[in-house]
């Protein structure tokens, strides 16, 4: 069974959303941390904002130092977790996902391949944890507080979910690059 990973950069007051805007620093161990992630994953999982947002700017990236990720974004397989698209045909290799959300994850992590990797969608990233649907949550997490006004990896009603630490890593930057697997 393939697994489904999810790698997000927060603040340590948990806002995800925008982290252009407040990330100060990215560093070795960050690019080796997501370097591993390229490596490992051959199919991404979108949401609806992420894959709009996505899908104007990687198509068009033909050099420069984001070439590389380029290349693996626009030549992966990527399934979009949308109730409001009725297509997403313009950008390649884009399925759409018909249907319930738990049925097609399951479907794909029983296909063979590599893992499945979720792309930024911090709003799917939530909704697959509560749904026993996440395998791993790799949080880069930043020494900033972003502040108010910006979106939560976790909205306050949240139901309470238990995950296991199975690994951290400090970087030259005061990251913590931190791994955890929901308890089954």
């Amino acid at each position: 069974m393939r697994k489904l990973v999810s790698g997000l950069f927060v603040s340590l007051d948990g806002v995800v959303e925008s982290p252009d805007q407040w990330q100060f620093a990215f560093d070795e161990e960050m690019g080796a941390a997501l370097t591993e992630t390229l490596q490992t994953a051959d199919t991404v999982l979108l949401g609806r904002v992420t894959y709009t947002a996505w899908a104007g700017y990687w198509p068009t990236v033909t050099s420069g130092e984001d070439l590389g990720f380029a290349d693996w974004i626009n030549g992966s397989p990527k399934y979009v977790a949308s109730t409001t698209l009725d297509t997403v045909g313009g950008w390649a290799n884009s399925t759409l996902i018909q249907g319930d959300l738990a049925t097609a994850v399951n479907r794909l992590k029983a296909a063979e391949g590599g893992t499945i990797a979720v792309a930024g969608s911090p709003g799917l990233v939530a909704s697959l944890l509560d749904q026993g649907l996440l395998d791993e949550l790799v949080l880069l997490i930043h020494p900033v507080v972003a502040g108010r006004g910006r979106k939560r990896l976790f909205a306050d009603d949240t139901p309470l979910k238990r995950l296991e630490l199975v690994g951290a890593q400090p970087t030259s930057s005061g990251v913590v690059i931190t791994t955890y697997r929901p308890l089954r």
